[in-house]
């Protein structure tokens, strides 16, 4: 990823598992979606209704040590990994929330962003409402709470909630019965449901259920509520149905490459990405590299279109925080000198193909240019396998203001010389239904086309 973008959240939970099991299938779980969030993470575990949560700043490994992970006994469970793309990046705004009510506890693990958010807010506050975070999350919270004082389940107060909140969300919800999973109506946000033994897991992606041996079920459909309870299983789909808009970027950058999304291999579609940009603008070069991780699988797809050798260019020091999270532009050139070191002896009098995922500021990508070429490099030509970006996502991934945006101030002429490249090759917003197989575009694609599914609480924020 060459830019600042900030990744989404993820969400894992677990009903019906070994009260002294569930701690580490937990962890495993959460580990598996760390590259969804950095900043905090936390687990909250339902031991016959009484919770105990635990959540901090810092990675899985370093929020969740042996002592603390022996004090989590329960049956059920929701664990949350965040990138802060509502509220700040503090401690108070970790997940998941606990909520003390009228009916009892309640815990949520949400991913996403509501473009609602702030009319809602007020209106809770204008009714008695003070919130402890700065987050929308704890809006979906009270919300469900507020409706659950007044019907017969928790899954009627979570669909009346989904009537009133717009945007892209994955919601765990946690009652002191039952663990339900819910999916913004458009299905934005990746939401998938998997069984271990008797136990039923959830997930943002489908490697998190292979992290703790879960034999993967199918996904959460969009706009479903899936209930697990004393009675079973039951499903119920609230809202109309309206033409999914799965977030594109999910194939592009943000999922794991052993994920399937909505029956999408993750793998497949950065590799139909790479054999495009190949057949579209065909070079004369040496050999194809792709810039770690996700620019790798797209390397190998060009490679194996164009017939150009794969090799290796990077090394890469998996121990440094992602550039992105750095606050000031120096200190995120000089994450990048430390992260990314290319390899001389690979690239030195040779003409290289580069590829990556996405270019947002541009300053990253013209550093790993330069780097190319101070190793030796005769000449490079970079690839990317997305659209230039031309629009901020408002639905939780944090895409930047079009100020930002290098496409929207640039040509692709201008681009090129700025970041110092022989040559630049997007894809076209036209050729992402090629990566996804999808000729029907039930993708969303707003942050290239400005094609927004949700608009309600967008357009004065565009």
């Amino acid at each position: 990823m060459t830019g600042s973008l900030h990744e989404e959240c993820g969400v894992f939970g677990i009903y019906g598992a070994d009260r002294d099991e569930i701690s580490s299938l937990m962890y495993y779980g959460l580990f598996a979606l760390q590259h969804r969030g950095q900043e905090s993470c936390g687990i909250a575990v339902n031991d016959d209704a009484k919770i105990t949560c635990r959540k901090n700043m810092g990675l899985v490994g370093e929020v969740f040590d042996h002592e603390t992970l022996e004090s989590l006994k329960g049956t059920m469970a929701i664990g949350h990994v965040r990138y802060s793309t509502t509220g700040a990046s503090t401690a108070v705004n970790a997940q998941p929330l606990v909520t003390h009510y009228v009916k009892g506890t309640l815990s949520i693990a949400h991913n996403g962003n509501l473009t609602n958010c702030d009319i809602l807010r007020k209106e809770l506050e204008d009714n008695g409402a003070i919130f402890s975070t700065t987050t929308d999350s704890e809006v979906i919270c009270y919300l469900i709470a507020g409706i659950r004082s007044n019907t017969a389940t928790v899954q009627e107060a979570v669909a009346g909630a989904m009537q009133k909140i717009k945007g892209g969300y994955a919601l765990l919800v946690m009652s002191p019965a039952k663990m339900i999973a819910a999916r913004d109506p458009y299905g934005l946000k990746p939401l998938c449901m998997g069984k271990l033994g008797d136990a039923i897991v959830f997930a943002s992606e489908s490697c998190a259920l292979a992290a703790t041996g879960a034999e993967f079920i199918r996904d959460v459909e969009p706009g479903e509520i899936v209930i697990c309870g004393r009675h079973g299983i039951e499903s119920i789909f609230p809202l109309e149905r309206v033409k999914p808009r799965r977030c594109i970027f999910e194939y592009i950058y943000f999922a794991r490459p052993d994920s399937r999304i909505d029956g999408v291999s993750v793998f497949e579609s950065r590799i139909k990405a790479g054999e495009v940009l190949a057949n579209k603008c065909p070079v004369e070069a040496d050999i194809v590299t792709g810039v770690p991780e996700s620019g790798i699988d797209a390397a190998l797809g060009f490679s194996q279109a164009s017939g150009i050798p794969y090799v290796k260019a990077f090394v890469k020091n998996s121990y440094v925080g992602r550039t992105f999270i750095k606050p000031t532009q120096q200190s995120r050139r000089s994450s990048v000198k430390i992260k990314l070191n290319p390899i001389s002896e690979a690239v030195k009098g040779k003409r290289v193909v580069m590829c990556d995922d996405s270019i947002v500021r541009g300053t990253t990508i013209a550093n790993i240019v330069k780097m190319l070429r101070d190793a030796g490099a005769t000449e490079v030509h970079v690839r990317i396998s997305s659209p230039p970006f031309m629009n901020p996502c408002f639905y939780g991934t944090d895409v930047p203001s079009r100020d930002n945006l290098i496409a929207c101030h640039h040509s692709i002429e201008e681009i090129t010389e700025i970041i110092g490249a022989d040559s630049l090759v997007y894809l076209s917003a036209e050729e992402l239904s090629d990566i996804v197989s999808d000729p029907e575009r039930s993708f969303c694609d707003a942050c290239f086309t400005g094609d927004y599914p949700v608009t309600e609480g967008v357009e004065e924020q565009i």
